[in-house]
């Protein structure tokens, strides 16, 4: 896995300042129990962070990038030495001007290596944590460059304004999915401006065919079909911040909670293989694998699968999305995995990220 991924993308940067998998599925497919190990990929640690409010034994978390790490690490601190309210403005949930000294605060509770690398990023800081990453910065560019071509700032609000599911399909026939929406849309979210601008092309080097007719759909579900006043992640992508509605990990109720548990959470900057050696006959009974599976081939993919499955308790399970490369259990492992496939259905039909187009659950047996 290390070297299929590593050697061909480049994982000094940030790639994502925060995570753009819905905690809320995640959580419900992965049916955390109280005493349960969990491994989860870090990403920007929205995700990780979440499922300590499942009160689990043990969290492991695990990135190939120092940066997605240094993401973790920070967001940890926030919650050890911030408000809540304070917490939402380093992110740029909410608006700050103060963002600095926040991460002044933070720092003391930080690694060398996380304060040396947040140090040199000051701008980062004060636009806010949650923009720092490359896919975010991407998305800066369509709210800034490309939306105000398609769409007036009244239309965005209104339909950020909670209607009702037919004003919602109404609206967005007739007033949002102009022929202009479309074809810039198409455009600016093709495998090849979003491989060179947004992610990184070797991410594609296993999806066949064009992604964006793919989106411009799965956009059009979670704008039309579920409510986008009530989504943070519609929210971000149109104005730069969250709305009232946060991710699960950034919500009030949730804040006190995932403070208590972090004892509980440690995190390596290690590839997934050389972590289940670490962790040796140790099970584990939750896995949340993001999208990993996307970026490598096939037989890559059963040869990890296999892995982790060896290493997994029998009732866990695994959970990941799939953006656009097909991946699911094998038939050769049927005797070892089980999908949970209408489950998986069930929760991605109310899957509020706008980006994935499959999300498989799978029950080790």
């Amino acid at each position: 896995m290390r070297s299929e991924v590593a050697e061909r993308a480049d994982f000094s940067q940030i790639r994502y300042a925060q995570c753009w998998e819905d905690a809320d599925i995640l959580l419900e497919a992965l049916d955390v129990r109280p005493g349960d190990v969990c491994l989860s990929i870090a990403s920007a640690g929205d995700n990780t962070l979440a499922l300590l409010t499942q009160d689990p034994e043990r969290v492991i978390a695990v990135d190939l990038n120092p940066a997605q790490i240094a993401c973790l690490e920070l967001r940890v601190a926030a919650y050890r030495t911030l408000t809540h309210a304070e917490l939402l403005e380093l992110m740029g949930s909410r608006p700050s001007c103060r963002r600095d000294e926040l991460y002044r605060r933070c720092r003391v509770a930080m690694s060398s290596d996380a304060r040396w690398f947040w140090d040199a990023r000051p701008g980062e800081i004060a636009g806010g944590v949650g923009s720092a990453g490359k896919f975010e910065r991407y998305l800066a560019l369509f709210r800034r460059h490309i939306l105000p071509l398609v769409q007036s700032r009244a239309r965005i609000d209104r339909l950020l304004d909670g209607l009702s599911p037919d004003e919602r399909k109404w609206f967005y026939d007739f007033e949002w999915d102009n022929l202009r929406w479309r074809l810039m849309f198409r455009i600016f979210f093709s495998k090849a401006v979003l491989g060179r601008v947004g992610r990184d092309p070797a991410f594609f080097r296993y999806v066949d065919g064009g992604i964006a007719a793919r989106l411009t759909e799965r956009v059009r579900h979670v704008a039309m079909t579920l409510n986008a006043a009530a989504n943070p992640y519609l929210h971000w992508m149109l104005t730069g911040r969250h709305g009232a509605e946060l991710p699960c990990a950034l919500r009030h109720q949730n804040f006190e909670m995932i403070g208590n548990n972090l004892h509980r959470l440690e995190w390596r900057c290690r590839s997934l293989d050389e972590v289940l050696d670490d962790i040796g006959n140790d099970p584990i009974d939750r896995f949340n694998l993001s999208d990993m599976f996307e970026y490598v081939s096939p037989a890559t993919y059963h040869r990890s699968l296999q892995r982790l499955v060896r290493c997994g308790r029998p009732g866990g399970r695994l959970v990941y999305w799939n953006l656009f490369a097909p991946r699911h259990r094998p038939d050769q492992m049927a005797n070892r995995l089980r999908p949970l496939d209408t489950l998986a259905r069930a929760l991605h039909a109310r899957d509020k990220g706008f980006v994935y187009g499959d999300f498989v659950v799978e029950e080790i047996l």
